[in-house]
């Protein structure tokens, strides 16, 4: 296992001295921008996220770009309308999470700018926004800027399983997920990388692509 760790990293580093570093610090960036943006500009990054689960990512910035404002106002009606012609797999329990969400439309930036505890602030969000999980949640406080949270989905399990470091669980349990966030941890710190930055890197290993 030690040995595939290895190899692991030495991918990293090699991407790390490549045209991709300045692709994936800009994304970072970004990322930081999104955070001193309006609470309702930080409304549909969640909303956002909200798709992710269990769905496209790419598809999920496709469907969140023509939405846009729409996440702020249509009724739950049109936004399962607007979802479904769209292409969401899931539109009803989509648009009824989302609408249940808008509780904190103009106080989200308030709730993650005033909470000094990162993984409170996380467990905050998976108790009290429904339809995030931890998956979720990291993915939203990493895309307005927090560093220091995994996005473990499918293509980091089967990255991870593919280096031996895992053995990919049939179900992502609290536990489980938490266990694997500290194996990616270490990873990071090895790379010289935070969470946020190694995320963007295995993703690109994965999927030649790099979103956010």
């Amino acid at each position: 296992m030690k040995a595939r760790k290895k190899d692991l990293l030495t991918i990293v580093k090699r991407l790390k001295n490549n045209e991709i570093k300045e692709i994936i610090n800009e994304r970072i960036k970004e990322f930081k921008k999104m955070r001193k943006k309006s609470s309702e500009e930080i409304f549909k990054e969640l909303c956002f996220c909200i798709l992710t689960a269990n769905f496209n990512a790419e598809k999920s910035i496709k469907i969140q770009q023509k939405i846009g404002n729409g996440f702020l106002k249509l009724s739950e009606s049109e936004l399962v309308k607007k979802l479904k012609n769209l292409g969401h797999r899931y539109p009803k329990t989509r648009a009824k999470y989302i609408v249940s969400a808008r509780r904190y439309k103009n106080s989200l930036k308030e709730i993650i700018n005033s909470n000094k505890d990162e993984k409170k602030l996380r467990e905050w969000l998976v108790k009290n926004i429904k339809g995030l999980g931890y998956k979720e949640a990291s993915h939203f406080l990493r895309n307005v800027g927090f560093t220091d949270f995994a996005i473990i989905d499918f293509h980091v399990l089967d990255l991870l399983e593919s280096f031996e470091l895992i053995k990919k669980p049939k179900s992502l349990t609290k536990r489980k997920y938490l266990e694997t966030e500290e194996l990616l941890r270490k990873i990071a710190v090895k790379s010289n990388l935070s969470l946020a930055e190694l995320d963007l890197y295995l993703w690109y290993m994965e999927t030649g692509k790099i979103l956010k």
